[in-house]
């Protein structure tokens, strides 16, 4: 029997996130006293993320059998980010370049208010470069990581975890048994929380436009539309290209995830979809080997829509205080972001305080600029993490694919089966090269 509308998640955050912005223009003080059950729905998600990303990684890696097939699959996932991530801070720098956001603004850098963002360079500061990034993956005991809730650190307890465990072999076969069936139970817990989502997505959205305003937008509209047109381009240019070559649609795959989507539209963070879109990826016919190495890892190191953001902001705050960046300039902008992207990602205001970063290394723009866009960037931060998500998602299903990981016939029957249903397209398949040893 088919489910009644109102008993639909996606339709219900959906609801919530319209209420949300009804009572922030009408009522902004009392909407911005909800902001404790966005905070508290994004605190529960928070609590399972370390153990569902330690049983998934874990019985991943043991299930593998091969070891180095878990090298094979790490290996390939980051060589994909680091192409991809490249091809989204490109268009965002062509995007700046071409449709010119901050043309007119004729703002003097004298009249600017350094202090404004202040607490963000202090933040930026604090990212130790590569070296210090690579070291706090490792956290300081087994228990820090899963304490401290940083996903890159559980991802490596994990993984050595389970590497530990499959060399084991049969002597600790009952732990391994236990891990899977302890598995099901955080997944159980998971569609419990999630059933709270649309509490979570009215707090976060009715404090949002409570605080800012609705109004605080108009003088910076031409920046907003073009950043959110342009990250649709990607997704639909980009990432469909890559989704097309390995034989799906990428419009389907983001009606297969709606519910997920509608989650982090409405708390502005894609962390607070991980769960469910790990359990949505294997459903999928990925492998669940490969959604437990690809997701957690491409969380730091596969943010596409942050990438996009911090060249076109750039190129913004330049073209509004009237600044020419030379070629050289924006060259070594691209690899300064490649690097502070990352090294970011799990500092609050992720995007905002690698924008920072970058502009520290890169001067010619002062920092003092970003006033111009810090009453706008909490309304900037929903593209962001959506096209996080999608970029993560898309990746799964492709690493997955490379490695023969992907069961196909069930991943057409999922998305052709959820209201979907159209003519069968014939699907790019992918060189044989390639299947083999690129990503």
């Amino acid at each position: 029997m088919k489910q009644p509308l109102y008993k639909l998640l996606y339709l219900q955050v959906l609801f919530a996130i319209a209420l949300g912005i009804v009572l922030g223009h009408f009522y902004p003080s009392y909407a911005m006293a909800m902001k404790p059950f966005g905070d508290g729905f994004i605190k529960l998600i928070r609590m399972v993320i370390g153990p569902v990303i330690f049983c998934t990684v874990v019985t991943g890696i043991t299930s593998m059998g091969d070891l180095r097939k878990v090298g094979r699959v790490g290996g390939k996932a980051l060589v994909y980010f680091e192409v991809v991530s490249a091809m989204a801070l490109a268009v965002g720098l062509i995007s700046g370049h071409f449709l010119r956001p901050g043309a007119g603004f004729n703002v003097s850098l004298s009249s600017l208010d350094p202090h404004a963002v202040s607490g963000f360079v202090t933040q930026a500061k604090h990212l130790d470069g590569v070296a210090g990034f690579l070291l706090a993956i490792i956290p300081s005991s087994f228990f820090d990581a899963f304490a401290k809730g940083d996903t890159l650190p559980i991802l490596f307890v994990s993984v050595m975890f389970g590497i530990a465990l499959s060399a084991a072999g049969e002597k600790v076969q009952s732990i391994t048994v236990a891990i899977e069936k302890l598995s099901n139970v955080f997944f159980s817990l998971v569609t419990i929380i999630t059933k709270a989502a649309p509490i979570g997505a009215f707090g976060a959205i009715a404090f949002t436009v409570g605080k800012y305003g609705i109004g605080s937008l108009v003088p910076l509209l031409k920046l907003i539309g073009v950043f959110y047109l342009t990250a649709f381009a990607f997704v639909a240019v980009v990432l469909g290209t890559i989704a097309r070559l390995t034989g799906f649609n990428v419009f389907r795959f983001l009606a297969y995830l709606k519910e997920e989507l509608f989650i982090v539209l409405g708390t502005s963070t894609s962390e607070a979809a991980l769960p469910q879109l790990m359990q949505k990826l294997e459903r999928l016919g990925c492998s669940k080997a490969v959604v437990g190495l690809v997701v957690p890892t491409g969380y730091s190191f596969n943010l596409d829509g942050a990438n996009i953001y911090m060249t076109l902001a750039v190129m913004f705050l330049a073209q509004a205080t009237n600044i020419d960046l030379t070629t050289t300039q924006e060259l070594t902008l691209f690899a300064v972001t490649m690097l502070t992207s990352k090294g970011s990602s799990a500092v609050v205001g992720a995007g905002f305080v690698a924008l920072a970063a970058s502009l520290s290394v890169v001067p010619t723009v002062p920092v003092a600029a970003m006033v111009l866009i810090l009453g706008v960037d909490r309304f900037m931060a929903e593209c962001r993490s959506l096209v996080n998500i999608i970029g993560n998602a898309v990746a799964v299903v492709v690493v997955s694919a490379w490695e023969g990981e992907l069961d196909r016939d069930v991943m057409a029957r999922e998305l052709l089966g959820r209201g979907l249903a159209v003519p069968h397209e014939p699907r790019a398949e992918l060189p044989a090269a390639a299947t083999e040893h690129k990503t």
